[in-house]
This record gives C-alpha cells, sequence and structure tokens, in this order.
C-alpha cells in the first residue's frame, strides 16, 4: 500500500536524464530498460484527470502510455511469485519469460518470518477441514465463526486492551475506525506521511482534513489550535516508506493541550516493538495514552487482515458504523487460523525480536560502510535513498538480474526526486543472505554513482 502525501494532486513532470545504454554486469552484460523519451516524463497523476464527457475517455491514451513504459521499467511492479515470501524467492520475470530462483528477499514484510513456519501452516489446514476455505457472509450475518472469536480476544489481551475488532484488511480498519468515529464538522490532523488509508478514511468521513508536517510537533500544535469540536490525531509507529518513529511523549502532550484524541497505526511496528511486542506506543511508554490502536496481521505476523483495539465502548460503537468491515465478507476462517497460531508464537518466543533487531543492526551497518545512503529509518524497514526518479527502474531491473528482489518505489507512493527502494528485514533473514544483498545493492548503486 502506498503512502500518499496530501490530498492535493500534484502535477510537475520530471524530465529524466538518460540511462547508460550498456552496463557491464561481473559475469555478463544486459541491456539496459530502454528509456522512452516521451511516455517516460509522465506517471500516473497525469491520468487522474481528463476532459470531456466520457467517463472512458483516459482509458485510451492511457493505455498508450502503458505499452510504452512498461517495458521499460514498469512490469517490475505485480511480478508473480513461485514460492512463499521467504528470506529466497522464486519469481517470475515477466520481460523474458523466466523463473528467477533463489533471490534475496527484501520485498516480503514477514518481519518475523511467521507466515510460513510449519506450525502456521498446520493450523491452516487443520482450519480448512473443519471451516472450509471462506468464510460465505459479513462478519454481521453468517461471517463470524468461533475462530474470529478468538482472535479478537487473543489481540485486545495481547494489547492490554479491553476489546478488539478484526478487519478483512489493514486498508479497511483504517477507513472503518476513521470513518466510523468522525463526522462532517470534526476536525481531523494526520502526520503528512500518513499512509493513503488513513487520508482515505479522512475523506470519507467528511471532516476537515489537515496534515502537519512530518513528525513536527510545533505544527501539529498550531493546526489543532483554536478549533472547537471534535479533534482525532492520527500517527503511524513506523512510517512505512521512511522507516522512522514519531515523537509520542510531545504528541501525547500537544493532544491533551487541545483536547483532541489519539490515534496510532501500528501496522509496521506491532508485534516487534516493545519489550512485550505491543508496538512503539509500548516501546515510548505511552501505550496507555493513545486511545485508538490499530494495526495489521499481514507485516509482522504474516498474514492478513487488521484490527482496530481499544476500550469496550469504543468497539461498540465501531460495529455499528464502521463500513468498510460491516459490508465486506469477513476474513477466511484459515486465515484466521493462521494468524492466531503466528500471534501465539509472536508472544511466546520473544527471540524473534532480538533476532530482528540483530538483522537491522547488522544491514544499517553494512549499508553505511559501502556508503548507501538510508535515511532516518531506525526500523526493520530501510529505505535506499537513490533520489533519481528518472533512473530508478533502471536500477531495479538490475538488481533483479542480479539476484536480489526488492521493490522501486516512485511518485506518487513518494515525493517528487525523492525514489527509493523499500527494504525489508525478516528475523529469518541469515547473516550470509545479508551481507549478499548488501554487497549487489552497493554493486549497482555504485554504477549510477547513487554510492561511492
Amino acid at each position: 500500500m502506498s503512502k500518499q502525501k496530501n490530498v492535493s494532486v500534484e502535477t510537475e513532470t520530471v524530465v529524466p536524464t538518460s540511462a547508460p545504454s550498456r552496463i557491464s554486469m561481473d559475469e555478463t552484460s544486459i541491456e539496459s530498460p530502454p528509456v522512452v523519451p516521451g511516455a517516460m516524463e509522465y506517471d500516473y497523476t497525469n491520468f487522474y484527470f481528463g476532459s470531456g464527457d466520457d467517463a472512458f475517455a483516459l482509458l485510451q491514451p492511457f493505455d498508450d502510455w502503458w505499452a510504452e513504459v512498461k517495458p521499460a521499467g514498469y512490469y517490475l511492479f505485480e511480478l508473480p511469485l513461485h514460492s512463499q515470501p521467504g528470506t529466497r524467492v522464486d519469481v517470475e520475470d515477466t520481460k523474458t519469460g523466466k523463473i528467477r530462483r533463489g533471490l534475496v528477499n527484501f520485498a516480503s514484510y514477514n518481519y518475523l518470518g511467521l507466515s510460513y513456519r510449519p506450525e502456521v501452516k498446520q493450523a491452516i489446514k487443520e482450519a480448512a477441514d473443519v471451516f472450509g476455505g471462506g468464510s460465505s457472509g459479513s462478519p454481521i450475518l453468517s461471517g463470524t465463526t468461533v475462530l474470529h472469536q478468538k482472535l479478537a480476544e487473543e489481540v485486545a489481551a495481547f494489547k492490554g486492551k479491553e476489546a478488539a475488532m478484526i478487519f478483512p484488511t489493514g486498508y479497511s480498519a483504517n477507513v472503518g475506525t476513521i470513518a466510523g468515529l468522525m463526522r462532517s464538522g470534526d476536525l481531523i490532523v494526520a502526520d503528512q506521511y500518513a499512509h493513503a488509508s488513513v487520508v482515505d478514511g479522512m475523506i470519507l468521513s467528511k471532516a476537515k482534513s489537515r496534515f502537519f508536517r512530518h513528525n513536527r510537533v510545533d505544527d501539529l500544535d498550531r493546526k489543532l489550535s483554536g478549533f472547537s469540536g471534535k479533534k482525532l490525531v492520527i500517527v503511524e509507529g513506523v512510517y512505512s516508506m521512511d522507516g522512522d518513529v514519531p515523537p509520542l511523549g510531545d504528541i501525547v502532550e500537544v493532544c491533551k493541550k487541545n483536547g483532541a484524541r489519539l490515534m496510532i497505526d501500528e501496522a509496521h511496528s506491532a508485534f516487534v516493538y516493545g519489550p512485550t511486542g505491543k508496538g512503539v506506543a509500548e516501546d515510548q511508554g505511552f501505550d496507555a495514552e493513545v486511545d485508538i490502536h490499530l494495526g495489521t496481521f499481514s507485516k509482522s505476523l504474516g498474514g492478513q487482515g487488521g484490527y482496530t483495539a481499544g476500550s469496550r465502548q469504543l468497539i461498540n460503537y465501531l460495529r455499528g458504523f464502521s463500513r468498510s468491515r460491516f459490508f465486506s465478507c469477513a476474513l477466511a476462517p484459515v486465515v484466521v487460523a493462521g494468524i492466531r497460531k503466528s500471534l501465539e508464537l509472536a508472544r511466546d518466543e520473544p527471540e524473534l525480536r532480538t533476532k530482528l533487531w540483530e538483522n537491522v543492526a547488522y544491514m544499517q551497518k553494512l549499508l553505511a560502510d559501502a556508503g548507501v545512503p538510508t535515511g532516518d529509518s531506525t526500523s526493520q524497514v530501510i529505505p535506499i535513498m537513490v533520489c533519481d526518479d528518472a533512473r530508478i527502474l533502471a536500477m531495479g531491473e538490475e538488481l533483479f538480474r542480479e539476484g536480489v528482489y526488492i521493490n522501486p518505489v516512485k511518485y506518487p507512493a513518494v515525493g517528487k526526486h525523492k525514489s527509493r527502494f523499500r527494504m525489508s528485514i525478516s528475523a529469518a533473514h541469515s547473516k550470509e543472505e545479508l551481507e549478499e544483498g548488501a554487497a549487489t545493492i552497493s554493486r549497482v548503486l555504485r554504477r549510477y554513482e547513487i554510492c561511492p
């Protein structure tokens, strides 16, 4: 899921410099992706608005553009995996039709390496024998099983809250919680780097929406001051494209000063941060001061879905007003069974968190020693800041062909001229895999003079 900085859409375009026509490899040489002069100056935002009365008017121009830019590098998105999301993966190269096997995987979240644990897979198999494949109903009708109820209770207990509610996705958790609670005439202030699902929830709520500068508590104070009415502040535990964390102590103080409720989206931090893994709120000592705790099961637990945890009154209210849950099919029971087992393992094996942070520190050192720019990340999300919108896809192709699976990210997922590769570190990565990945990344970036 991509991060959106603002509700408005920027219109600036970038004229790319030419990528090297040919790059020399250690063992072989490949042609760099062709740069199509006209087409590569555009991105998705150029096709957001169009003139005319036909809702399909933009489809042909977009299709023409896509036919040119997909083989030039955009094909790197949505590459089909032919294996589980482990530390090494088999990925289909849709440009050549080949399957590239044994790539070091820095693209999947799976921070604790739980999605493919034998215990998790066995729990899923057993649930399939009892409950079948899908839930076949909305949570409020026939979609709730005893597994769903137990998972909600276990999440609430793990987070130390009175109650929790399960959503089919992390996206729907944010949309349903925000739009379920806030109304027209209310005020929502979110960090400018908040996830797109936060932004969409703000829009659907019809509340007045403002964004404060990233981690700038003084700007948050300004945005809140002078408003009379219901106020909600939204931050993230770990920001998904930058890997940094919020200064919760200062944010809590500003919220109390202005009478605002505080919500934290711990999608990338729950189950890995804090003495017991509750998240960044616990890690910084402000768990009790946060009113709404939201997170996902797809990151640290390697499953699917999302949750909101808090007071019993909050959860009871959201059951009736979270439309994204109310009108969605419930999570498949087999998925819930896997999540429950992953949660049990995360709770009972704190050494997984220890190993994760050891791997993070080791990779940060490897990249720093090689001069690879990683921004301000302090987490298992490490951005490789190439800041080269024109050539990042060419770099991505070379990394892919040389054995590293990592996702390129460019505008509009991040700001103009802030393109990067997003690296996810797992507790399951071996020291050798981290070394191999760091060596490949630094070698490719050196060709483009991103690092010395």
